[in-house]
């Protein structure tokens, strides 16, 4: 089977236009339904992001991850945010091999953002304002996937203080290991990956890691534990890994589509009881399962099997 037809790549712009598009938004729809279903993992196309601020956010990246270590760690992370905003870097003893700047949402006041490069900050805020609309267009194709009420998933969601977004920089590979994030799912809802033409980044789709091959313009987005739980396993959390080139450093853009922390996670009765389907999972608070997530990456367990994934809370 090829590549493009495991990885569909949907055109949203029947969910921008003034008129009315039924057959492109049927099209769409049916396509990131399957996708869901199969494994949670798709590409998009005409999403509202401008290319060129696109561009400016990799550049500007690129030249921040350039600078010196201390330079980075003029605002590294301080304690007190749901997550370490700021520049970090993966620790030695951790199977990932990356350095990050993290963000939340623009008006946070746990943001610690550079000042430079110039514009820098003014870049990262407008291409997480543009990244947060588009998930906002997909939560409503995927509640109208799932058959849910209109708008329940932007009812239950609608706290955007726990959205955050991160740059990232893999350095190249080496003749011992190419490790950039090991195979794992995301625990939110929504994920967009800007990924520039280096490649990397991996699905797994039964049993195989399928690479997803970079096209200009173009957005990746994968489902999270919080839709799977939800849908009681309807729609897939999807696997995927980063594995680093050689020769080159791999840089990227991610933005997580999240819950605030107090938001109570259970399969729906939707897919439950009016199925007359047990449930999957056992009900957890946000912020506890982010807190657990986050444990694996700063005290990593001694084999993959110890790592917590939602399978963990498998009923």
């Amino acid at each position: 089977m090829s590549i493009p037809t495991i990885i569909p790549t949907v055109d949203l712009s029947p969910f921008f236009i003034t008129g009315d598009d039924e057959f492109g938004r049927k099209k769409a729809k049916e396509s990131i339904a399957k996708a869901c279903t199969d494994y949670g993992f798709f590409k998009i196309v005409n999403h509202g992001v401008p290319l060129d601020l696109m561009k400016q956010a990799m550049d500007l990246s690129k030249t921040f991850f350039g600078y010196t270590d201390e330079v980075k760690r003029g605002c590294s992370s301080k304690p007190g945010a749901p997550l370490p905003a700021g520049y970090n870097k993966q620790p030695d003893h951790s199977p990932d091999k990356n350095e990050y700047l993290l963000m939340f949402p623009p008006e946070s006041p746990f943001n610690i953002l550079p000042t430079n490069p110039p514009h820098y900050r003014k870049t990262l805020e407008e291409v997480f304002k543009y990244f947060m609309k588009t998930c906002q267009i997909l939560e409503g194709i995927i509640n109208e996937c799932l058959g849910l009420p209109p708008n329940f998933l932007k009812e239950y969601n609608e706290d955007r203080s726990w959205d955050f977004m991160v740059t990232l920089r893999y350095p190249p590979a080496t003749d011992a290991e190419n490790n950039g994030i090991i195979g794992h799912e995301d625990g939110n809802l929504i994920t967009l990956v800007l990924q520039e033409d280096v490649g990397g980044l991996e699905v797994n789709k039964d049993g195989e890691w399928v690479p997803v091959i970079p096209a200009e313009g173009t957005l990746v987005v994968n489902l999270g534990d919080v839709i799977q739980v939800l849908s009681n396993k309807n729609f897939k959390s999807a696997t995927h890994r980063v594995v680093r080139p050689r020769g080159r450093s791999r840089h990227s853009c991610v933005f997580f589509y999240s819950l605030q922390g107090e938001k109570w996670v259970e399969p729906l009765p939707n897919f439950t009881q009016e199925m007359g389907e047990k449930a999957k999972y056992r009900g957890f608070y946000y912020k506890d399962y982010q807190a657990l997530r986050m444990k694996n990456k700063t005290h990593p367990p001694s084999t993959p099997e110890k790592i917590i994934t939602i399978q963990n809370f498998d009923i």
